[in-house]
Formats: structure tokens, sequence, C-alpha cells
């Protein structure tokens, strides 16, 4: 899953309204109540551009000085006010914008996994993959220890409902049967006791 955030910078009531609502989104929002506090999280490298979106307004146009700060990851609102459904669209327009800069290839074991075609493949085979198998690879790969199926039912559904955990587990062995059919390989993802891991 790509895990992408919203960092909302001296915003507090945008931050409020967002908080109530926020099992509706797949991204994560947090709260910055002073551009210096903002700052000193990118100083300390806390934030990945490629996965974030800041959401300011004119006001704090400030951090546009700041060499630390990727530009194209920012968000000015500076037509306000704005209903609720076109934030939602603006938001998710940026994040998209985001993750899809970040697409191309990226290398997870002796395969490439290209986003843009989702397509996983080796020197000699390519097999095509659902989002939500895309999801599972990159959570899984950016965890180095097994991950239970409770924890992918948070992180990679990321639903507020119940899901049922059979579903969960149903993705998985569907996933693992399409990799090992398709690259002769049963040792992509590995089942532990504690749960899955690449």
């Amino acid at each position: 899953m790509f895990n992408q955030s919203v960092s909302i910078v001296e915003f507090p009531r945008l931050y409020n309204i967002l908080k109530e609502i926020e099992n509706l989104f797949k991204f994560k929002i947090i709260n910055y109540k002073t551009s210096d506090d903002f700052i000193n999280e990118i100083k300390a490298n806390n934030l990945d551009f490629l996965k974030s979106t800041i959401i300011i307004t004119t006001e704090n146009n400030r951090l546009f000085s700041q060499n630390q700060i990727d530009k194209s990851a920012t968000l000015v609102l500076d037509e306000l006010p704005l209903k609720i459904e076109k934030l939602i669209d603006k938001i998710n327009t940026h994040l998209i914008k985001q993750k899809y800069n970040f697409q191309a290839k990226i290398n997870i074991k002796n395969y490439t996994l290209n986003f843009n075609s989702r397509v996983i493949s080796d020197q000699k085979n390519q097999l095509k993959l659902t989002e939500r198998e895309i999801d599972i690879i990159l959570f899984l790969n950016d965890n180095k220890s097994p991950q239970s199926v409770d924890v992918l039912q948070k992180k990679v559904w990321g639903y507020s409902f119940d899901l049922e955990t059979h579903t969960v587990e149903t993705h998985i062995y569907r996933l693992r049967k399409k990799i090992k059919d398709g690259f002769n390989d049963e040792q992509f993802i590995i089942s532990h006791n504690d749960g899955y891991i690449i």
C-alpha cells in the first residue's frame, strides 16, 4: 500500500473537520499547530514527500522558502470557503499526482513491480496484478517482520467497519497461488506463525 498522509499546517479548523470523517479516507491525517513544528519534522527527515500532501493557507507560504520542502507536495487552499466535497476532491487529486510521481518501477526480491501497468515480472515472465494485490505486496515489502491478518486488515484495507478475516486470508492465498503459478515461486510471500512476510 502507498501509506499516503496529509499534513495540515496551522489550519486547526480544517484538521478538526477532516479528523471527524477520517474513517472515510485511505490517507493518514497529521496536524501541525505551527510552521516551526512542521519544519522541525522535515529536518528530522520524518516526512516522505513522495507519500504526502501538505495543506497550507496563503498565510503559511513562508514554508516555500524552506529548501527541505518539496513545493510539488504542497496544496495551498487560498479559495475559501470550499465545499467539503470539493476539498476532498482537491486532496485526492493532489495525492494521486504524488502517487503517480512515485509510481514507476521498484525491485522486490527477484522481481520488478511496475505500478503504472500493474505488472510484476522477472526476466522471463510477467503477471498482471490488481490494485489490492499491489497494496498487499507493498505493505509486506515495507515491513521487515511478519504481519498478522489483523494488521493487514487494518493497514491495507483500512476499513472502519469489520471486515471478515477470511477475506484477507483469501486475498493472500490467491496472490500466493498467482505468484506460484506465474513464476513457480512459493517463497515470495512466506507464511509464519506471526503472519506473512516478503
